[in-house]
């Protein structure tokens, strides 16, 4: 098949013609000490036309494992292209990763700010100009997160319900889940569904914590999706999937009885049967002690693990029906 030449890119007023190799330091805003704060954007292109594709983390700044994915995609060579064009930006929220929290300075949470506005807040200032300047340019987007707080999400995909091009692929990225659940108002995703342009999130792993297994699953994973589209340079090998990936249609929370030490008895991913001792709660001094006890059978994909919880805590993230 004969290959077309690419044309210029133009993003943010920089023309990037094809084959080019560029980062781009986007500046948002300043820190107090009038210390410029640069968002890196890596955009690397092939001489040949193909899909654009995004890959984004950090819009919670301190989920670090995406952050960690698509450095790994930037470093190991991975994003340079045989056809087409990635763009990389490793970490949005960089305000909120200087902190290690996850909203922005202004106090917002930055997936709940899109399409966001060029006279608004900041967090709706950088979503303005992801929506703006970045996203019209691309055919698809791969965006990472992790679990928050102290729960340890299992390696997921989360795809809208009747979505087929997006399930599809999901099922060729093959985290072991694929979790369906809506779009949520203000999010990253559900702005560019707006656009037309389909988005993976995945989700794997804690917030300020690297999981190999998390960032392995990512990075595999995105370089399947590059294979498909046929972007991805024959040096790199594409693992088997071992198995096909769990559809999760739908699921429930397990919620702590009672405030105390708290121990999970099973790993994140594991299938549990109805009535299961998946973990239980303490007191310090040894008076107490309760039982957890899985409500059903299923896949548990999120586990917390914090050590200290209170009633009413979520506990596991149980599937409740699968495909």
């Amino acid at each position: 098949m004969k290959r077309v030449k690419a044309k210029d890119l133009k993003l943010f007023e920089e023309v990037i013609a094809p084959g080019a190799s560029l980062e781009l330091n986007l500046s948002f805003a300043k820190l107090h000490t009038n210390t410029p704060i640069d968002v890196p954007i890596f955009v690397e292109r092939s001489l040949h036309k193909g899909p654009t594709v995004l890959f984004t983390a950090g819009i919670h700044g301190d989920e670090v494992n995406g952050i960690e994915i698509v450095r790994q995609l930037v470093s190991k060579g991975i994003n340079k292209p045989k056809i087409g064009t990635t763009i990389c930006i490793p970490i949005i929220n960089i305000f909120g990763f200087l902190q290690k929290v996850r909203e922005f300075p202004d106090g917002r949470d930055l997936n709940r700010s899109f399409p966001g506005s060029k006279t608004g807040s900041l967090a709706a200032q950088v979503a303005h100009k992801l929506m703006n300047h970045i996203v019209p340019n691309v055919d698809y987007c791969i965006d990472f997160h992790t679990g928050g707080s102290s729960r340890f999400n299992a390696p997921h995909i989360r795809v809208e319900k009747g979505d087929d091009q997006l399930k599809d692929l999901a099922e060729i990225f093959n985290a072991p889940f694929i979790l369906q659940s809506k779009n949520l108002k203000k999010s990253f995703r559900n702005a560019c569904r707006k656009q037309g342009v389909p988005m993976l999130l995945f989700e794997g792993g804690k917030s300020n914590s690297i999981d190999n297994v998390v960032s392995n699953t990512g990075v595999n994973g995105s370089k399947r999706v590059l294979n498909h589209l046929g972007m991805l340079k024959s040096k790199f090998k594409v693992s088997k999937p071992k198995r096909s990936s769990v559809t999760i249609t739908n699921s429930s929370w397990i919620r702590a009885h009672a405030s105390g030490m708290f121990k999970p008895a099973v790993k994140v991913g594991s299938l549990v049967k109805r009535g299961e001792v998946i973990g239980h709660i303490t007191d310090p001094y040894g008076k107490i002690h309760y039982w957890i006890k899985s409500t059903n059978e299923g896949y548990v994909f999120n586990v917390n693990e914090a050590p200290l919880v209170y009633q009413g805590d979520a506990l596991f993230h149980i599937s409740t029906r699968v495909l």
